[in-house]
């Protein structure tokens, strides 16, 4: 037993496969023998040995890549695909897991922003337990431990419209007699929101236009995750899309444990949960927290991705576990939302359903047109007075 659960710790390479129990990457378990396991792994090959080593997924169509009986862990997933975002949306293929035969997937999420490439963008990004590798991010990576008992299965589904000529995939993963008891199941679960402006403050963040409004219950919070059961949360990708140049981080982070008998982890801004501070506008990677894409115009209008993986410090829950943050202070901004949440539980659940592809599909870019229309609109307002600045109230 312990034997194999040092072959756990090996595959996941972070805090997080024993429910309940944290560990750290340890190299010294690389040097450990192990009885009654074996590596494999499922790839798109080419079995003729033509070269031909991906697939082809029509529109519409479902594909299964892994289907394996028993037990074991999957350790590692690369995948790429063409043709590129620029001709065929990641936001519209989906990657579904499906642990010891359950008929429901553990794992929903569009597969760009699963990999962490939000809004159909294709950037590098490196973290842990996810990267997108040159070039320019085409190649996906993820590093987060998956063990089952019973058999698991993936499956990737084609809603983009076109068929997805090129799909390349590695899945590797260890065969071994038995799990131990305590070896949690993988799940990951997307959300996007197009978040309302309050009808009674308007976007009045920072106070431009009055004394802020308060938020002490975490009512009309974008929704990260909310889960039943036990287990731990080991991090999300975030995706802010901003048609202002306001900051959009004074919304504070809430995490409830356990209902209403449990605790409620109170945070002090967005970049705060994301360990950063002072309204941050700069590529920044770490293992565990970073800003793998940040906007490039004015002030913070356009787009970012933000991320925390929980490897050292994973949120552990007994019953229930929700984890919601404010759009702009007292959920003031309209923001265009989007994130992947990453958590481990005893037994492999069902997780809610996805938004629709129209859901999903990013707003525009705001543009210098359209910020110059905004004046035009403004000046009619006064009168067009020819001597008209901009900072006139």
């Amino acid at each position: 037993m312990k034997r194999i659960a040092i072959v756990l710790i090996i595959g996941i390479g972070m805090a997080g496969t024993v429910c309940g129990q944290t560990t750290a990457n340890d190299l010294a378990a690389l040097s450990m023998m192990q009885d009654g396991v074996i590596s494999k792994r499922v790839s798109s090959y080419d079995t003729a040995g033509a070269g031909n080593d991906f697939i082809r997924i029509g529109d519409k169509e479902t594909r299964t890549i892994f289907d394996v009986k028993g037990a074991g862990m999957i350790n590692h997933i690369w995948i790429t695909m063409a043709p590129g975002p620029e001709a065929l949306s990641r936001n519209d293929v989906i990657l579904k897991m499906y642990w010891d035969g359950n008929s429901s997937p553990s794992v929903i999420a569009p597969i760009g922003p699963f990999f962490g490439q939000g809004w159909n963008e294709s950037y590098t990004y490196t973290a842990l337990p996810l990267s997108a590798s040159p070039v320019n991010g085409k190649g996906m990576v993820c590093y987060f431990s998956m063990p089952f008992a019973k058999g698991a299965r993936i499956e990737i589904e084609n809603q983009a419209g076109k068929e997805i000529s090129h799909f390349y995939y590695y899945v590797d993963y260890v065969e071994m007699d038995r799990l131990p008891a305590k070896a949690g199941r993988f799940h990951a679960w997307y959300n996007k929101q197009l978040t309302e402006t309050s009808k009674t403050e308007g976007e009045n963040e920072w106070a431009i236009f009055g004394k802020p409004g308060n938020n002490t219950t975490g009512k009309d919070n974008y929704l990260i995750a909310d889960i039943k059961g036990k287990g731990h949360f080991v991090g999300v990708n975030y995706y802010v899309h901003a048609p202002t140049p306001m900051w959009y981080g004074e919304g504070n982070d809430r995490i409830e444990i356990d209902g209403e008998k449990g605790s409620i982890l109170k945070g002090t801004g967005t970049e705060d949960y994301f360990n950063t501070a002072w309204c941050p506008k700069s590529v920044f990677s770490h293992p565990y927290y970073g800003y793998a894409r940040v906007n490039n115009d004015i002030g913070w209008l356009g787009r970012t991705h933000l991320y925390r993986f929980n490897i050292t410090d994973p949120f552990y829950f007994n019953t229930a576990f929700r984890f919601s943050i404010e759009h702009g202070h007292n959920n003031v901004l309209t923001l265009d939302l989007a994130s992947v949440a990453y958590w481990y539980q005893p037994e492999a659940h069902a997780v809610p359903a996805i938004p629709s592809k129209e859901a999903r599909q990013p707003m525009p870019m705001i543009d210098i047109g359209d910020i110059h229309r905004w004046r035009n609109e403004w000046r009619k307002s006064r009168n067009n007075d020819p001597k008209l600045w901009g900072n006139e109230r």
